[in-house]
């Protein structure tokens, strides 16, 4: 075995497994804790902050049973969450997860930014599940990094849970929006929207980088365990970098 990772996941969210089952490498597993959300609604202010705070309230159980099957590292299986606060913020979340785990981490956030630097890039735009009130934290984290946001396009879903119905044809019209701002590279939010097959085909018709957020921690996280592993089909970011 070369490495077990712990991954904790929202309660509500049905696509990281999935996506990290047909993207992992031979000899590395992973192994999910749930983060216990009562309501997935999203559709207020109010409901997306009872959300953001039902999971920090969750993370350290979350925690502390992942850690019975001893794994290496942990794979924060969020997004939202992770840029919550900007830079700031996310560095808190961070350390919080670490320190009560006791090993490294990825979030969401951090790999998104890891990309972004792999490319050399300094414009950025980005499609994501949320209502506006999460999208504001998104464009903090990546002023705070220095990139610029050409285009941003929140598709407002009203739950959580709903979050994972998102149909390709919706993704496929707001990735040719939001190349129309010529960003560098575009990024999609949103761990329980999967695009880890739609980014990669969308690279070759948009003729630039496209970085699901899956992809982005599973690579995030291979890379911070040394496992260099160049990884075909799944876009540019595991292959090449």
């Amino acid at each position: 075995m070369r490495a077990r990772v712990g991954v904790l996941i929202p309660s509500t969210n049905t696509v990281v497994e999935h996506d990290y089952s047909i993207l992992r490498p031979e000899g590395v597993t992973f192994h999910y804790s749930r983060c216990y959300v009562e309501e997935p609604d999203l559709s207020t202010d109010q409901g997306v902050q009872d959300f953001i705070d039902a999971l920090g309230r969750a993370n350290d159980v979350a925690v502390r049973d992942v850690l019975t099957c001893r794994p290496n590292f942990i794979t924060m299986g969020m997004s939202g969450e992770t840029f919550w606060g900007g830079r700031d913020g996310n560095e808190a979340f961070e350390k919080a997860i670490s320190d009560s785990a006791g090993l490294k981490i990825s979030t969401g956030a951090s790999a998104i930014r890891a990309a972004l630097e792999a490319y050399g890039a300094t414009s950025v735009a980005y499609v994501s599940p949320y209502p506006p009130m999460v999208n504001e934290h998104l464009n903090r984290y990546f002023s705070d990094y220095g990139f610029k946001v050409t285009a941003e396009h929140g598709l407002g879903i009203q739950s959580a849970t709903a979050i994972a119905d998102v149909s390709e044809a919706t993704l496929v019209e707001a990735l040719r929006e939001l190349d129309a701002s010529n960003p560098d590279v575009i990024v999609q939010a949103g761990t329980n929207m999967s695009m880890v097959r739609l980014a990669a085909a969308a690279e070759i018709f948009l003729g630039k980088p496209v970085v699901a957020i899956n992809t982005a921690t599973m690579w995030h996280t291979l890379r911070q365990l040394g496992i260099q592993d160049q990884i075909q089909g799944f876009g540019s970011l595991l292959s090449d970098h």
